[in-house]
């Protein structure tokens, strides 16, 4: 590997962070998903207004939100472990690109 040319390496650190990425937006498309499937599930049960009061909104929002911190809750580890990788990755390329006087309009 030390006999690659610096832009090789460069764009293969970027490739990995792009990986990275995806796969970090995979996970957030995922809850978008499971939340989507769940709105229904969420709205209240009874069809016609109860004494001429509609349903509460806030009380939907309510059940919204805590069933969107438990389905994110399930998938924290990952977020983070990932959202951690990408920081690092990034902070590398800044570096690799300073000591190899690599521009980014060089890059593409």
């Amino acid at each position: 590997m030390a006999a690659l040319d610096p832009r090789a390496r460069l764009f293969r650190m970027e490739e990995a962070r792009r990986q990275t990425q995806h796969q970090l937006s995979m996970i957030e498309r995922q809850i978008t998903r499971r939340m989507t499937a769940l709105i229904p599930q969420l709205q209240p049960k009874r069809k016609a207004f109860h004494r001429g009061r509609p349903p509460d909104p806030a009380s939907f929002l309510e059940r919204y939100r805590s069933n969107l911190a438990a389905i994110t809750a399930e998938r924290q580890h990952e977020i983070d472990a990932l959202s951690r990788k990408l920081a690092r990755q990034e902070d590398a390329i800044v570096v690799f690109r300073r000591r190899y006087a690599l521009g980014a309009a060089q890059a593409a």
